[in-house]
């Protein structure tokens, strides 16, 4: 996939544009509309399709107080998603106050300084200095600038309009089946393999700690999980997430065992898919205990992944 960190390095791509704007935190089925509606461009009429985005999240730097605590994706799971919807331009702009106080035409005549011939947005979605600017802007804009607008309606879901709030709560309170009937997939994270403290090898259970930063994550507990690993691997395994009372732990974390993997993949980064919760996180009395338990959960994940 191709990557532009600046709106000025898209004339240098010499070919014609079908972009998707949006911020896309989950790329849900909201979102993938308007992807397609992009991509369906780009197949019908030719040249690339392609998403423009903003990292940070954007209330991240307009409104930090009202932001949402926790994030659904990590830009680089987010170029791995969309790469499967078919886009093969991502554009991450930089947001920072210098950008959240260009004016929406300025944005607009920046963006169409390259041959942009189709923008597709979400209808409801704004941009722009104080959010002045709109689908109504945009359609001015399409009729001067000569590109095409596919302003689309929401995807509704349960009689209400997907969003990632509304996912970001369904994961929060354990609805992983709701948030995957939004998502369009089940619900994973991504994250980088840290060195621990190999609690989980001295009990013949070795654990990959995985780094999630500030995304959301479902409730603590043990977990039935699929991984991906950067290699396009993928593994089956038990997962356990919280903060290891057995063990006096100090923080919460997310600890997968990989069934049938045996490498060293310190640093190296992993998708964590979150398929089943198997129990609730308990302290045992002793590590014997832990291990006896962690045992039948292997089990029981092996089971349910079956």
């Amino acid at each position: 996939m191709l990557i532009c960190h600046r709106l000025e390095e898209l004339s240098a791509l010499g070919q014609e544009l079908h972009l998707a704007l949006g911020v896309f935190d989950g790329v849900h089925l909201g979102h993938q509309a308007v992807i397609g509606a992009a991509v369906e461009a780009a197949r019908r009429n030719g040249g690339l399709a392609g998403v423009l985005t903003f990292d940070p999240h954007p209330i991240q730097v307009i409104a930090p107080d009202k932001a949402p605590a926790a994030l659904l994706e990590t830009r680089d799971h987010k170029a791995r998603v969309v790469g499967g919807l078919g886009v093969e331009l991502l554009i991450p702009l930089h947001f920072d106050p210098a950008m959240a106080a260009m004016e929406a035409t300025e944005f607009i005549a920046r963006l169409t300084a390259a041959p942009v011939r189709t923008i597709a947005v979400g209808e409801d979605w704004r941009f722009g200095h104080q959010r002045a600017g709109d689908v109504n802007l945009l359609r001015d804009e399409a009729e001067t600038r000569g590109f095409r607008l596919d302003a689309l309606p929401p995807v509704m879901f349960e009689g209400d309009r997907i969003s990632s709030t509304r996912i970001r709560q369904a994961i929060h309170d354990g609805n992983l089946d709701e948030a995957a009937s939004m998502l369009g997939r089940r619900y994973s994270v991504a994250g980088i393999v840290e060195k621990g403290q190999q609690l989980g090898r001295q009990l013949g259970f070795p654990t990959a700690n995985v780094n999630t930063g500030k995304l959301q994550l479902p409730p603590d507990g043990v977990w039935a999980v699929r991984v991906l690993d950067a290699r396009g691997r993928r593994w089956n395994g038990v997962a356990n997430l919280g903060a290891r009372p057995t063990v006096d732990g100090a923080k919460r974390l997310l600890e997968a065992h990989l069934f049938g993997f045996c490498s060293e993949i310190y640093g190296e980064k992993l998708e964590v898919c979150f398929e089943n919760h198997l129990r609730s996180e308990i302290k045992f009395p002793s590590l014997e205990a832990l291990r006896l338990q962690i045992s039948k959960d292997a089990q029981a994940a092996l089971k349910s992944l079956a």
